[in-house]
């Protein structure tokens, strides 16, 4: 038994080495994926990072409120501020061109309204105006009104303070305004099992998702062999010499699982060294013993999962094409679903509820508690339970479809 699983490893590992194109898919595409989308998502893990949306002040009260509004906003804004567009038809103008995405009008009385929206006349203030590209990003208007509303609110709090001071006699420094230079107050910790607060970067996010990603597209590379094999007639010599078929799929277990290793390994390192040459930072790995044997554990759990089902669709499809269309639409749906292209945090409930089906999903929580929150092997056990439990069903149901085959021809 020893000696036949050997030859067919031997015979799999030949086979894969000729097989050029589906190396370069297995290897090739992962590392454009990792440089593009760690570079492209790389301001939206990063905590204060200016966001790439214009903005301009239309300041029609010029009250000492009104500035403060404005230097507010300037200081707690990612957004990037342009020069004031001087008037609101000035501003609707450079919106509807396409020069600036959002300007915020201030109306004339903002300053005489700001703590009393009603005034001494019972009149209603005149409301903020916010002009926005209807082409922007609804998350990114929320963003700004967000903002927005944070800045209106230090202002009126500044404003409650200097006229509490004076009701009670507080003492006021000489020439203080609206807008104090307040200090950070808030400090970000990311919450791990060790000491280490700091924060995690793009490509700490980023690596894990399309690493799962190139894993299942093994699916390419195998399906293609074992067609071959099959319009070969390489398949029923070997069951004439008496080989059950769930050992020519242990004989291809083994080289795809190492290649799905080296997969691994390959865009660690392209995490660590290549993505920091285009300007992102390195990607960083647990650093003890026991983190390490987490992480391997994981990424063997996920070759295995990707191996079985690129076996279950081999087996199922009767051409490569076929192949290839399922395995690669699959492989799509799976990482829609399971957070590799959307993150699970910006999808709708039910959609994150769906996500719980998709194996990557697993996965990618699995490398998430290792690699973010510093989680030991204790922590991705049941998600390395269900990804063998996924593997299991697709090589018995790989089984299956071939006894069925065979009951079919004859």
């Amino acid at each position: 038994m020893s000696a036949r699983l050997l030859a067919l490893w031997i015979k799999e590992s030949i086979a894969l080495l000729r097989d050029r194109h589906g190396l370069l898919a297995l290897f090739i595409m992962p590392t454009i994926f990792i440089l593009v989308m760690t570079l492209a998502l790389r301001d939206s893990f990063t905590p204060g990072a200016r966001i790439d949306a214009s903005y301009a002040l239309v300041d029609l009260d010029q009250s000492t409120s009104s500035t403060a509004l404005s230097k507010r906003l300037t200081k707690g804004a990612s957004f990037k501020r342009v020069d004031n567009a001087g008037d609101l038809a000035t501003a609707r103008a450079a919106v509807l061109a396409g020069r600036l995405n959002l300007a915020l009008v201030v109306p004339p009385g903002f300053g005489e309204r700001l703590l009393t929206p009603g005034g001494a006349d019972g009149k209603p203030a005149e409301p903020l105006i916010l002009l926005l590209d209807p082409a922007l990003s609804p998350a990114l208007q929320l963003a700004f009104r967000n903002q927005i509303m944070a800045a209106l609110g230090g202002v009126r709090a500044d404003e409650l303070t200097r006229k509490a001071g004076k009701l009670f006699g507080l003492p006021v420094a000489p020439g203080a305004s609206n807008e104090k230079d307040w200090p950070d107050e808030i400090r970000s910790e990311a919450v791990r099992r060790d000491s280490n607060a700091s924060l995690p970067s793009s490509v700490q996010q980023n690596v894990p998702a399309w690493l799962i990603f190139a894993m299942f597209f093994v699916v390419i590379p195998i399906s293609s062999i074992f067609i071959i094999e099959r319009q070969h007639g390489t398949l029923q010599r070997l069951r004439a010499m008496g080989l059950p078929f769930r050992l020519v799929l242990a004989g291809k277990l083994l080289p795809f699982f190492i290649v799905n290793q080296v997969q691994a390994l390959l865009m660690v390192l392209v995490g660590m060294y290549l993505v920091p040459l285009f300007g992102s930072e390195a990607l960083q790995l647990p650093t003890t013993p026991a983190l390490l044997l987490a992480w391997w554990a994981v990424s063997a759990a996920v070759s295995l999962a990707a191996v079985a089902w690129a076996l279950l669709i081999a087996s199922l499809a009767k051409t490569s094409e076929q192949a290839t269309i399922v395995g690669g639409v699959g492989n799509i749906l799976m990482g829609a679903i399971g957070g590799i292209m959307v993150p699970k945090f910006i999808m709708p409930a039910a959609m994150q509820q769906l996500a719980a089906l998709s194996p990557m999903a697993w996965a990618l929580d699995a490398f998430h508690t290792v690699m973010l929150r510093h989680g030991g092997l204790t922590d991705v056990l049941p998600s390395i339970a269900q990804l063998l439990a996924f593997s299991l069903l697709s090589l018995v149901a790989a089984v299956w479809l071939n006894r069925r085959a065979l009951a079919a021809r004859s």
